[in-house]
């Protein structure tokens, strides 16, 4: 294969079958972040929140279980390299949350809706990729770097499944397993999920998508020559790679992230197509725009604090169980709380 094709190539690909995956899932599936929350906050319903509950309980699963076999580096994926600041986590998190909230979508969600013919998405998608890169390398790093440092190597990968393994007497792969089995079960734990072959079947379809992004760059990475990382879906600082490789084409090269980005819209509109939901979509009134813009602003910056968004963290990194993962998708949720009480009920004292 690294003769037909360039190790960049075959990750981007892989990055495409998984975001083709993930886009249909948001389309077919209704696959969304901040509509699982605003489902449970404001309409008394916990079907999409489980959705993410059967996804994140099946990636770590196949995760855990790929690596017990070899398939898998666990230390080598991005989420266990490298220092985990708390601080950061928190912060970006809440950031993220809230901007999520007020954008109406997070970036995982506006490419689904881009798909679908959303151009309101198409300007949260440019402006979320445009603040991510902003943080991470324009003027933004000089105050990321001073507040919270650089992100340094760790010379001593741990996660949950490493420190409850010492307690248990368990290898870290059992625990790893163990802790999906229940997230799992606990997720399936409603007659009215049970009910809903569909949603388990997609948020079953989005775990995978996450596990199929390690297996698939680990295997580029152990078996090629170029020092590609381990990763898998996350979609913040992606959108904003994929925009520079739109306009820098000629002289840089595809990778995972443009192939998942990529993947993405393209299972939307599929996916869109299928339902019959594809209708061009415009923003009519200014101070939504407004609104969007400036929420899409702080996902960005939220997202490069934290190291990842509400799927890079709330899914992958807790496909790995990472230490950040809990706690910045917690602080995600906390964020979009705040933002959806704003939005919807006002400042007004709690009753």
């Amino acid at each position: 294969m690294f003769d037909m094709l360039s190790e960049t190539s075959i990750v981007a690909m892989v990055g495409l079958v998984g975001g083709i995956a993930l886009g249909l899932a948001a389309r077919l599936g209704r696959f969304c972040t901040l509509g699982a929350l605003e489902d449970l906050y404001y309409g008394g319903s916990s079907i999409r929140l489980r959705m993410w509950g059967i996804a994140i309980g099946v990636s770590i699963i196949t995760t855990y279980w790929l690596s017990s076999i070899g398939l898998i580096d666990l230390r080598a994926t991005i989420y266990l390299s490298i220092a985990w600041n708390p601080l950061a986590s928190i912060l970006g998190g809440i950031v993220f949350g809230y901007g999520m909230a007020l954008a109406g979508n997070c970036g995982f969600g506006a490419l689904s809706r881009l798909g679908g013919g959303d151009i309101r998405a198409f300007l949260i998608v440019l402006v979320l990729g445009m603040s991510a890169y902003v943080t991470i390398s324009g003027p933004l790093a000089y105050f990321r770097i001073w507040a919270f440092g650089v992100e340094t190597p760790t010379l001593f990968p741990a996660s949950i499944a490493v420190a409850l393994s010492h307690y248990l007497g368990l290898s870290v792969y059992q625990v790893g397993i163990f802790i999906g089995i229940a997230i799992l079960s606990a997720s399936l734990g409603s007659a009215q999920i049970l009910r809903q072959r569909a949603a388990v079947f997609w948020g079953a379809t989005v775990g995978l998508a996450i596990t199929s992004g390690w297996v698939g760059t680990q295997w580029v990475a152990s078996k090629g020559f170029d020092a590609l990382p381990v990763v898998t879906h996350t979609f913040s600082a992606p959108i904003g790679e994929s925009l520079i490789y739109l306009m820098t084409a000629s002289g840089n090269s595809v990778s995972f992230a443009t192939g998942s980005v990529l993947g993405v819209l393209l299972g939307a509109l599929a996916g869109s197509l299928i339902k019959g939901h594809f209708r061009w979509e415009a923003c009519d009134d200014p101070r939504e725009l407004g609104r969007q813009i400036l929420g899409a602003s702080l996902m960005g910056v939220g997202s490069v604090l934290a190291l990842g968004c509400s799927v890079g963290q709330g899914l992958s990194a807790l496909s790995v169980l990472a230490y950040s993962a809990p706690v910045t998708l917690t602080a995600i949720m906390i964020g979009a709380a705040i933002g959806l009480r704003q939005l919807i009920q006002g400042f007004r004292p709690i009753a």
